[in-house]
């Protein structure tokens, strides 16, 4: 230990100055000998405290979904990627911890003037994703307030070229364009815009009526034009009907008709036929011709006597001869035929009926 001593010369009554060596521990040296600590241990110690603060230092747990950067003396060096990761200590040190998820950006809502003057509300989100994170930390100084100027800038100047009515309908068009604007700008900054999305645009309060009392008579006119297309269709539809079934009732009618004409005349040929049939067999046209109309006039009889209620039939004194004519015809229609090996014998002439009365009641009303 070296020690500095101050005396005085006695002559000459000046300081002098002495350095002193003295080989003996200082007084702590001597406490920790008597706590039994040696150096040795002293410096183990320091080593251990040491070697603790460069892991603390040194070792770094990156989460997923993030990438570190790290910087040496202020300098962009290399990323650490998820997982374990070392880094010298006292010389490197992390710089920035970027998200490499897909994030969602929340456009505020903004007031924007349309290509026709209309001043309308729009907002929108946008999803994109860090494909580059040293560029992300390093290319642009607040990402997420960088894109959410650029995309309102860029919300306005596409909703400004466009009517009113493209910017309501065309919202496809509007998040396109958007995209591949936005992509673009943020390329350099190592930056992906996968969406673009336009979630509201409103129209002022005034403008949102007009455009309802709009859509109501539209409506309207629409319903009427479909009512009134069901009405003709109807009308149409009717009149195919009726004309079907005025086609169909006088193809009937013809048929009807054709069908009785054929009747008649199968009727009439059958009448014929038998008429020369029954005069073959009686010899004589006349006969046969009174044996049928003596036939007819018994079923004309017949129906007028089965005709319904009191009925009263008065038969002239001219048909006396009609009726003995009938009995002759059905007379002969009884004799044999030349064809049984007999000779026909004459019809005996009919027997004239005797005047009734002038009593009587069917006698014929004499002259007033």
């Amino acid at each position: 230990m070296l020690r500095c001593v101050i005396a005085r010369n006695g002559a000459a009554n000046r300081p002098i100055l002495r350095l002193r060596f003295d080989l003996r521990p200082p007084p702590h040296q001597l406490s920790f000998r008597q706590h039994g600590e040696t150096p040795v241990e002293i410096l183990l110690t320091i080593l251990v405290v040491l070697a603790a603060l460069v892991a603390y230092k040194g070792i770094k747990t990156v989460p997923q979904g993030e990438s570190w950067t790290v910087e040496r003396f202020g300098a962009y060096t290399r990323l650490l990627e998820p997982g374990l990761s070392f880094i010298v200590p006292f010389v490197e040190g992390i710089g920035r911890k970027v998200n490499i998820q897909e994030v969602v950006l929340d456009i505020p809502e903004q007031s924007v003037i349309t290509g026709d003057n209309v001043s309308v509300l729009v907002d929108g989100i946008v999803y994109y994703r860090v494909l580059e994170p040293a560029k992300a930390a390093y290319a642009v100084q607040s990402m997420q307030s960088a894109l959410t100027s650029l995309a309102m800038t860029n919300i306005r100047a596409v909703i400004g070229e466009m009517e009113l009515d493209a910017t309501l309908s065309g919202r496809e068009r509007i998040n396109s364009q958007l995209l591949k604007t936005l992509d673009g700008a943020t390329e350099p900054w190592g930056v992906k815009v996968s969406r673009v999305e336009i979630k509201k645009v409103e129209p002022p309060e005034s403008l949102s009526r007009a455009m309802a009392m709009q859509m109501t008579a539209e409506r309207e006119r629409r319903a009427a034009v479909v009512r009134a297309e069901g009405e003709r269709q109807a009308a149409v539809t009717r009149a195919e009907g009726e004309k079907m079934a005025t086609v169909l009732e006088a193809e009937g009618e013809r048929e009807a008709a054709f069908r009785a004409a054929e009747a008649r005349e199968r009727l009439a040929e059958a009448e014929a036929k038998a008429t020369r049939m029954v005069a073959e067999a009686a010899q004589g046209g006349n006969a046969a011709l009174s044996y049928f109309i003596a036939q007819k006039y018994v079923e004309a009889v017949q129906a007028l006597a089965a005709a319904p209620g009191k009925t009263t039939l008065v038969v002239p004194l001219e048909t006396a001869g009609f009726a003995g004519g009938i009995a002759q015809a059905l007379e002969a229609m009884r004799l044999p035929t030349p064809s049984d090996g007999a000779p026909a014998s004459p019809v005996p002439p009919a027997t004239p009926r005797s005047v009734p009365s002038a009593g009587s009641p069917f006698a014929p009303p004499g002259p007033r």
